[in-house]
């Protein structure tokens, strides 16, 4: 029989390979009243921010392109290659 167990003691760590359960380590347990927030916070203040310094976009720019293929400039053998050139390079 056993008389005396000191239920304190701290086991020695144990190498790699040390049986079975070797490398498998218990998570720590976190405090009862830890009061942590897993929320993310995110700021967009940055972005909104570099958004509103950009130039304007083009608002005619349907309008142009319309017009250009309505009048043929498009349509021609070399525009053609470069836009399946693009396709092929660039993916649709």
């Amino acid at each position: 029989m056993i008389d005396k167990i000191n239920i304190n003691q701290i086991p020695e760590p144990r190498q790699v390979g040390d049986g079975p359960s070797a490398g498998k380590r218990t998570p720590p347990k976190p405090p009862v009243n830890d009061q942590a927030d897993a929320t993310l916070q995110i700021d967009f203040g940055r972005l909104i921010e570099q958004a509103t310094k950009m130039p304007p976009a083009e608002t005619d720019a349907v309008q142009k392109a319309s017009e250009l293929l309505q009048s043929g400039q498009l349509d021609n053998p070399a525009n053609i290659r470069e836009a399946a050139e693009n396709i092929l390079k660039f993916g649709i």
